[in-house]
């Protein structure tokens, strides 16, 4: 496994097919590193599609998707499935067939392999997730085993503290003082 890519850190460049409608002719779009530019973004890489822990995640980002709206921050899905199985995947199931997100196609693993976040063993990505400032700097990752989904409110959470630019404590949440030095 690669080096776990880390905060401060520029996030890679890629250009791959995304999954972001069911209408027909308009399935397939193709997604840049350029189009995070200037926007917050939280990506998050799920292990496989068509499995059981990962449509649970999908779906909550997908209904939590206004709150990433109303922070000014875009969310991609990604997973070394191709375009064509999440396409599959979405009309097969019921909680993915009005995804507001693409699902990027990392079917190289090149993205997963730079960021270091394939599982040394069965080289499918680990649940991570990245929270990228408008420059493209990373600002924050979680890594979670295979086996264990990720919480959507605490990635909002971070989202929110990343975004005050200021001292949070622990267990800080929006709304909430933040430390005056």
């Amino acid at each position: 496994m690669n080096r776990l890519i880390g905060i401060g850190e520029k996030f890679p460049e890629f250009s791959m097919q995304a999954c972001v409608s069911l209408e027909h002719g308009k399935e397939f779009v193709t997604v840049h590193r350029r189009d995070m530019e200037g926007k917050w973004t939280v990506l998050f890489f799920w292990p496989l599609d068509f499995t059981f822990v990962c449509p649970t995640e999908l779906a909550e980002f997908n209904h939590r998707l206004k709150d990433f709206r109303d922070r000014d921050a875009q969310v991609l899905g990604i997973s070394n499935d191709s375009h064509f199985v999440h396409l599959a995947w979405r009309n097969a199931h019921p909680d993915l067939k009005d995804l507001g997100y693409p699902m990027l196609a990392d079917n190289k693993k090149d993205l997963s392999e730079a960021l270091g976040v394939l599982h040394p063993t069965e080289k499918v990505p680990l649940r991570a997730t990245f929270i990228v400032d408008p420059e493209g700097v990373i600002r924050w990752v979680s890594v979670n085993d295979l086996n264990v989904g990720r919480n959507i409110n605490e990635v909002l959470r971070i989202l929110d503290a990343l975004q005050t630019g200021e001292l949070c404590p622990c267990n800080w949440e929006k709304g909430r003082p933040t430390l005056k030095v």
